[in-house]
């Protein structure tokens, strides 16, 4: 059996290394059935972690036909801010290399595990990898799981099937003590635990069993937001506006990312008191989920999938055909949103 840790740039060190030692240890304690490798999605290189620089030098590349179980570590450095060394920062660039398509093709494989520890769970998430999934990640990045489509667990781990997630920092040793007993047995797990003088931490949540009557999900999951509460596409304004409102047109917005600037079109209308909203990115179209008008301001939701896939809460104004506002997913730092309406309703023309 092989297990490969796949390292990028500003990887956090013991997310990585933890599991490394520990499936080391146990594929000594099962006579050489587990060897582990260090890689990346380009492959052979030295890698800077994001603990000071330090780099860990990485023996090939990604192989989902070669591997039987895939690890994917977070990253380390600030949690916000704008700055090119924040994890939200961190986790974006590596999105953008060949890792998250090597990672799809392991998932697709029913007999591959892959396994996240702490932010991992959050890269494949951007990636649109885990939408409708059970997962957790650290516990400061649990709203923006929720908003990328992923079903937030509050748990140590989380098994899913062909995905197992772990929560903290430290996580990566109880994931990697229960990828050992899943696979090996109790025993082998428990001669690691030994040798590393360890016990692991809390139950490992999975949907099997009887449901706890009155249990809450995490506020920002999918199980909440489309089950419990669903969400429309359609919503009223306030009573000040029937058949027109000062946001009906069509809008060129620039929405200014920490890791970038995205354009969309945006269609909005009026009829009968219900709003209707769409946005146009990359071919891609998505409706307004929500959306409410008082006066000149306006909340909706919407799922973007470019730069990562993520449900966005937005809040804008309009002074005349200008619209001002900004986009907010959990912890990540808000977004700057800007339009310019370039395409007036009859509505609007008569009612400006």
């Amino acid at each position: 059996m092989l297990a490969q840790i796949v390292l990028f740039d500003g990887f956090d060190l013991l997310d990585a290394i933890a599991p490394y030692e520990v499936l080391n240890a146990a594929g000594s304690f099962a006579n050489d059935a587990l060897k582990v490798e260090l890689v990346t999605a380009e492959g052979a290189r030295l890698v800077p972690s994001g603990i000071g620089g330090l780099e860990i030098h990485t023996s090939g590349k990604l192989d989902p036909e070669r591997a039987n179980i895939i690890i994917i570590p977070g990253a380390a450095g600030e949690v916000s801010g704008e700055e090119p060394d924040t994890i939200p920062a961190i986790l974006a660039r590596a999105a953008e290399t060949e890792l998250i398509n090597l990672v799809r093709l392991g998932m697709n494989k029913p007999d591959l595990l892959t396994v996240t520890v702490c932010g991992g769970s959050l890269l494949l998430a951007m990636g649109g990898l885990l939408n409708g999934r059970y997962a957790v990640t650290h516990h400061l990045g649990m709203d923006v799981l929720g908003a990328t489509g992923a079903v937030p667990i509050t748990a140590r781990v989380v098994d899913d099937g062909n995905l197992i997630t772990g929560g903290g920092v430290t996580s990566g040793l109880d994931v990697a003590l229960y990828i050992v007993e899943r696979e090996f047995g109790p025993r082998i797990a428990h001669e690691v635990e030994r040798l590393f003088e360890y016990e692991r931490r809390g139950t490992v949540w999975c949907a099997k069993g009887l449901a706890p009557i009155g249990a809450n999900h995490h506020p920002n999951s999918d199980i909440k937001s489309t089950i419990d509460v669903p969400s429309t596409e359609t919503s009223r304004i306030t009573p000040d506006y029937f058949d027109s409102s000062v946001f009906d047109g069509t809008w060129n917005i620039t929405i200014s990312t920490p890791i970038g600037k995205q354009f969309i079109v945006a269609q909005i209308s009026t009829k009968n008191g219900s709003i209707q909203g769409s946005a146009e990115q990359n071919g891609e179209i998505s409706k307004f989920i929500d959306p409410i008008i008082t006066g000149n301001r306006m909340t909706w939701t919407q799922h973007i999938t470019k730069p990562m896939s993520l449900k966005l809460k937005f809040e804008a104004t309009v002074e005349g055909n200008k619209m001002d506002g900004v986009a907010k997913a959990g912890v990540l730092p808000s977004s700057k949103l800007i339009g310019e309406r370039i395409v007036i309703t009859e509505d609007e023309k008569v009612n400006p």
